[in-house]
């Protein structure tokens, strides 16, 4: 028998949670986010069938791409980046009767909305219910064109801005899109041949909440009142005494349930008791144990600075040398210092040497750039760049005597020409 589900909800920065995690995870891939820098790599994940993107015309984006674009178009920490269609897909139906299933709905939701839909159908789990086939959808929460994200959808704006233009509530919304999966189910379910059916209204709104009695009708009703039994009838009176029975046996369970409660009262209280004194010592703990942990990050600040007074500038030399004053703000600065305050005394020497390399190159490149001012023939910047660049490959790869050599003719090629340079200008 098919069964409905279809939830929508949004995908929250307040819950803890970003739609290129969201993104990754259902559609079993990798992604980098680069508003934070974390990598959601996904790819051994199991149990995803199918995937697609499904944008609106003209639109050119990879999942990546989409997704982080989503996130860098919020700026609040509780901003609503995704929302979420969670479906049940009819176990009867085929794998390419799902699929088409799923992203026809998506296609809807882009045109509806001019969003962008992510879809991944995930088959069931191995130990699982075997018909728990079901897809999920990620929609933005933007419209989206070719010239990148734009308003907020009617989903995600107030009611009182959409009663004010005549338009449906988010509410209303969410009812009209829960409706109309279970008619696109219903629809594909008769098409293929199946006579199961679903239903987005509960079960207390289909009239199905306890198990009906059989109708008597008319004739039935006069025989019984003739004192004739009937079928119908017999029917009624066995439900009619089941019902007792199961009324007796659960008076008969209230009243052991009664009987135990004082003896429950006295273990609550003794466990009340045990449970405060447990209370008191482990909130003891807990404090000694933030007080260490407190000291612990105290001086891991207060080494992560002294290593950051020695160690910066070289670090800055290594990660960024094309440019000190933005190397502070790159993401590979701080991991630098991470890994050299969590290094071994043998880690950190040799990341020392590496600094001290990192020094040596950067010194020799600035040298190499006043040396290539000179004797480049292309004197705008990128070609100046290019002579210092093939320098610095020659230098990379030299031993250090000739590295030596090559700094020290660089350095007497510019003292030299600084000299001629200043002769001349006395001379006039």
């Amino acid at each position: 028998m098919a069964s409905y589900h279809c939830s929508i909800k949004p995908v929250s920065r307040g819950n803890g949670r970003s739609s290129t995690a969201a993104a990754a995870y259902r559609a079993g891939v990798c992604i980098a986010d680069e508003r934070t820098g974390e990598v959601h790599d996904y790819t051994r994940k199991k149990g995803v069938d199918y995937t697609e993107l499904v944008l609106p015309e003209g639109v050119n984006f990879n999942r990546e791409q989409l997704w982080n674009a989503a996130e860098n178009a919020e700026k609040r920490k509780d901003a609503r980046v995704a929302r979420e269609f969670e479906l049940a897909l009819p176990a009867e139906l085929t794998p390419k009767q799902r699929r088409e299933l799923a992203t026809n709905f998506a296609k809807n939701l882009v045109d509806r909305y001019g969003v962008a839909a992510d879809v991944a159908i995930h088959e069931p789990s191995r130990k699982g219910d075997q018909r728990n086939h079901h897809a999920h959808i990620l929609i933005t929460t933007r419209k989206i064109s070719v010239q990148g994200l734009g308003e907020k959808t009617d989903l995600e704006r107030e009611d009182k801005a959409l009663r004010a233009q005549g338009k449906p509530s988010c509410r209303k919304q969410i009812e009209a899109l829960r409706a109309d999966w279970a008619t696109r189910c219903n629809r594909t379910l008769e098409r293929a041949g199946h006579e199961a059916r679903v239903s987005h209204k509960s079960l207390e709104a289909q009239g199905i909440n306890r198990e009906p009695t059989s109708h008597l009708g008319p004739v039935a009703t006069a025989m019984e009142r003739r004192g004739i039994q009937t079928e119908r009838g017999n029917l009624n009176r066995a439900k009619t005494i089941q019902e007792q029975q199961a009324e007796r046996k659960e008076l008969a369970s209230l009243e052991r349930q009664q009987q135990g409660i004082h003896a429950a009262r006295q273990r609550f209280h003794m466990e009340k008791a045990a449970r405060a004194a447990a209370k008191a010592e482990a909130e003891e703990k807990e404090r000694q144990r933030k007080q260490q942990e407190a000291e612990r990050a105290r001086r891991r600040q207060a080494e992560r600075e002294a290593l950051e007074k020695q160690y910066g500038q070289a670090v800055c030399m290594l990660v960024c040398p094309q440019s000190l004053s933005a190397a502070r703000s790159r993401t590979e600065y701080g991991r630098y210092l991470d890994r050299l305050q969590a290094a071994t005394p043998e880690q950190r020497a040799a990341m020392e040497k590496e600094l001290r390399h990192a020094e040596q190159r950067y010194g020799a490149q600035e040298l190499f750039y006043s040396w290539a001012k000179l004797v480049s023939r292309d004197t705008s910047i990128r070609g100046r760049q290019k002579v210092r660049d093939t320098m610095l490959k020659e230098w990379d790869s030299a031993t250090p005597e000739r590295r030596e050599q090559m700094e020290q003719e660089a350095k007497e090629y510019v003292r030299t020409h600084e000299r001629q340079r200043s002769g001349m200008s006395m001379g006039r």
